[in-house]
């Protein structure tokens, strides 16, 4: 469930220099101007990218990180072969790197649950759903994107710890919840 707040008579104000957006409420008024230091950091200037890099290359090394990525995106091939083996699912975005975008067909989705002019926009609820159950469970984590209107569930590998046993079992948890939206159980 999403958390929403709703603010009346307020101004959002987005500072470009800032990582975050301002809100003000009409009636708050600020007696003092604050620097905000975390905005000076030296994570944020252009420069700190290359050290970045270079702390990852010596702590792993070329060859660790080459085999750290090859082994991400074997696991990924893995989930994906996982959605295009279950009929339900379907793979909306060609894999790049270590996400793979899919969602719930739309032919998976009975018809008659959702009988609106608007077919589209119920399999995008239906994939909503889905995501809020996966990620309201707390074991496994996805995001989503929408592509070209499309409602559909990222999945992305790309931790140190993870291994095939841990995509296997998201991919359980995914197909559990969708057991559940899909088939909601009979109560007489």
């Amino acid at each position: 469930m999403a958390l929403r707040v709703q603010i009346h008579s307020a101004s959002v104000r987005t500072n470009g220099s800032s990582q975050t957006s301002t809100v003000v409420a009409s009636g708050l008024r600020i007696q003092k101007q604050v620097v905000d230091y975390k905005d000076w950091q030296i994570a944020l200037s252009r420069r700190f990218r290359a050290i970045k890099l270079w702390l990852v290359l010596r702590s792993y090394g070329v060859n660790n990180l080459r085999n750290f990525i090859r082994s991400d995106v074997k696991m990924v091939k893995f989930f994906e072969g996982l959605v295009e083996m279950d009929k339900r699912f379907e793979v909306v975005v060609p894999r790049k790197f270590s996400s793979v975008c899919f969602r719930v067909s739309p032919s998976a989705i009975s018809k008659a649950n959702y009988p609106t002019a608007n077919y589209e926009k119920c399999v995008n609820e239906v994939n909503c759903k889905l995501l809020e159950a996966i990620n309201g469970l707390g074991r496994v984590f996805m995001t989503h994107a929408m592509v070209g209107g499309i409602y559909v569930l990222r999945c992305a590998i790309g931790t140190t710890l993870t291994e095939e046993k841990h995509v296997g079992m998201a991919w359980k948890v995914v197909q559990e919840h969708a057991d559940a939206i899909l088939h909601p159980p009979c109560i007489n």
